[in-house]
């Protein structure tokens, strides 16, 4: 057996995953920095400019999935994320530099549309450079980083809040003007980072194979894994039909095609109706409801994201384990009785610790399941020959869900309060468990070219 080099597996996985983290930072940051530019901006009277202030991104998010998938799979993955990274910096700076709402969408949009390719490209990239036994690991990592840019953006919207109004925690004048730029603009040090070592990874290597540049694809599989890895990767992309490099939208319409396509848009919509995003982009308004004062939530959010790394790491050790399947089933019946439970207790008023106990345990429930493996599965279900458009769609898929959850969580919050809103959540996470045990398959240990030869028989 050849020796795996893992050193250089994890450089370059860690480079395109860090589209992840920019992705999870830029997505996050605005929670803690609505505190600061609602006021500036004078937003607090509006739920529905409110809502839009939130949820911009994603029209970015959208565009930026859509288009990411068919760029990708024409020109490569790599110089999507160049795209990406250079994205993330034009909108980290405009961002924090505006001084109009009209021009702090357009750049939050600008962003979105980095996300929507980073999100797209990253665990692609990923799945495409690993081998078999370790795949669902190093996808992971991609996750793992945007949970860490979900903490990073948490700890400097506490620190950078804490510095601007240190002493009794009332908002002043100040801190309405400047903490949420600071905030914005932090983003840009990883973010420029993230733009100039895309630069130093290698394209895909099974995107140069299926599209006719096999030297440089199997030099870049024999440096990750060796020479008798290169010629088994290479084999199993032979051995698949013909004419790979040219799908097109319509091959997404084929029989063998559809029923893999249903799986991933639904898990993708799944990942974010099961309501969990709502914790990182509204926890003020979760945990106001709950009895906590300003300062005291901005400390929460960070104990939440601590949270999120932590529990992140147990999906990283155990979804080579354990199954993508088994995983999936637990985050989503865990979820269902945890958001039961949070909505009897807002009901009833309970508040205080209790409630952050709820949440904390619901993030740990989602981080260690729902949001790692579903951008595993994501990655390795599709076809090779319309990968990038596949996950195009399924991941436009998801930024659609995650825009009506993002924008209608205010309006749900006043129609239904906490209690209901958190009591359909839970109803969806129920509909997921069910879906999942239904059609969804194992995946863990088998090549990307098996697990098409079986879903697309």
């Amino acid at each position: 057996m050849e020796k795996r080099n893992t050193g250089y597996l994890l450089l370059i996985t860690l480079v395109s995953a860090m589209g992840g983290l920019l992705f999870g930072y830029d997505w996050v940051v605005i929670g803690g920095a609505k505190i600061f530019y609602e006021p500036f901006f004078g937003l607090e009277a509006s739920a529905a400019l409110r809502g839009w202030a939130m949820s911009s991104a994603l029209a970015g998010c959208l565009a930026g999935a859509w288009m990411a998938g068919a760029w990708s799979d024409r020109y490569g993955r790599k110089k999507m994320l160049i795209i990406a990274s250079a994205l993330f910096v034009v909108s980290a700076y405009g961002t924090g530099a505006t001084g109009g709402f009209t021009w702090f969408v357009l750049y939050r949009i600008l962003g979105g549309f980095g996300i929507g390719i980073a999100s797209n490209i990253s665990p692609i990239y990923i799945a495409e450079v690993s081998p078999a036994a370790v795949r669902g690991r190093f996808v992971s990592l991609n996750q793992l980083t945007i949970v860490l840019g979900i903490l990073a953006a948490q700890l400097a919207n506490w620190r950078i809040g804490a510095y601007f109004m240190p002493d009794s925690g009332i908002l002043t004048a100040e801190a309405i003007d400047r903490a949420w730029r600071w905030m914005f603009w932090a983003e840009l040090i990883p973010a420029a980072l993230f733009f100039i070592l895309t630069f130093v990874i290698p394209e895909s290597p099974r995107w140069m194979a299926i599209n006719g540049k096999e030297a440089p694809a199997r030099m870049v599989f024999a440096r990750i894994g060796g020479a008798r890895h290169a010629d088994k990767e290479m084999d199993e992309i032979r051995a698949l039909p013909q004419g790979r490099g040219k799908g097109d939208w319509k091959t997404l319409l084929r029989p063998n095609v559809r029923r893999v396509l249903l799986i991933g848009i639904v898990l993708a919509i799944f990942q974010q109706w099961c309501g969990i995003n709502v914790i990182f982009n509204y926890a003020h308004e979760i945990f106001s409801a709950a009895g906590y004062a300003v300062s005291d939530v901005l400390m929460n959010i960070v104990v939440t994201g601590v949270t999120n790394v932590a529990f992140t790491f147990v999906a990283i050790y155990t979804v080579d384990r354990w199954g993508r399947r088994a995983l999936m089933l637990a985050g989503a019946s865990g979820l269902a009785v945890i958001y039961a439970v949070m909505g009897m207790c807002y009901y009833v008023g309970v508040s205080g610790w209790p409630m952050l106990c709820l949440v904390v345990l619901a993030i740990a429930c989602y981080a260690m399941s729902l949001a790692p493996v579903v951008w595993v599965v994501l990655s390795e279900i599709f076809p090779a020959q319309i990968r990038g458009a596949a996950m195009a769609l399924s991941t436009f898929s998801l930024w659609a869900a995650c825009f009506l959850l993002t924008y209608t969580f205010p309006l749900l919050n006043e129609w239904l309060k906490a209690s209901g809103t958190f009591w359909v959540y839970g109803g969806i996470c129920l509909a997921g468990f069910l879906f999942i045990r239904a059609l969804l398959p194992e995946t863990k240990g088998k090549s990307l070219e098996e697990i098409e030869k079986e879903l697309t028989k």
